[in-house]
């Protein structure tokens, strides 16, 4: 699964890793990003690839009670995205890459556990398959955008860590993840070297703790018995 990630990079780095349009602008770094909250999403518009705040938990079109009924959408699960209903029809016309500079997973067991921070080995920004969906508020008749980060099995290297991760997308993939007719193929682990790993401080742990804390990804060094 993807619970908690970071967005923490500039619209130069954007612009060049995606080919944004759009008047350059400030993006607020963030270090411990959890669902409901605003992430920064990339779809196809008219002119070209956009960079939009959304909602974190895809909220489907058709969706007619309060927000606080909607059940856990923060992930989309590879193996049945293209089925279930929640997330069908994004899935056929409305995919988005989520960007991240990077993300969180734990090891050990419940109330012991050890926060770990994955990157790109380069500290380039790394590209989730997502979802988004455009949905009105029946009582308000307010417009919300919202996306979901879709997940599938790990692969070998992160298997040490979690069953789950997210769906990376390589550059040569964005048109195809995008506007392609074909996205289901793309729903694969990526290569073993993909991503790196280290351990970080357990403040982590409480969600929204920190969103802007820089420190929160810094590795932890064990310290040694002299």
């Amino acid at each position: 699964m993807c619970g908690r990630f970071t967005q923490s990079y500039t619209w130069a780095e954007v612009h060049a890793f995606l080919s944004v349009i759009g008047p350059p602008r400030n993006l607020r770094p963030r270090y411990n990003i959890a669902p409901t909250t605003s992430i920064d999403v990339v779809r196809s518009g008219e002119a070209g690839r956009e960079i939009l705040p959304m909602r974190w938990g895809l909220v489907p079109s058709w969706w007619k009670k309060p927000l606080k009924e909607l059940p856990s959408t923060f992930n989309a699960r590879a193996e049945s995205v293209a089925e279930k209903p929640m997330f069908r029809s994004a899935f056929k016309s409305r995919r988005c890459i989520v960007v991240a500079s990077g993300f969180y997973e734990w090891t050990g067991k419940a109330g012991a556990k050890t926060p770990h921070y994955f990157s790109s080995p380069a500290g380039e920004p790394l590209a989730f398959a997502g979802l988004w969906e455009s949905w009105r508020d029946p009582e308000t008749t307010e417009a919300l955008l919202s996306a979901t980060i879709v997940v599938g099995a790990a692969n070998e290297w992160m298997s040490r860590f979690h069953d789950r991760m997210p769906v990376l997308l390589a550059p040569p993939d964005f048109d195809a993840w995008l506007t392609g007719a074909e996205p289901g193929a793309l729903l694969r682990p990526p290569p073993t070297d993909a991503l790196r790993e280290w351990v970080v401080s357990n403040r982590v742990n409480r969600s929204g703790a920190g969103d802007d804390d820089a420190s929160l990804t810094a590795p932890i060094v064990a310290e040694v018995d002299a």
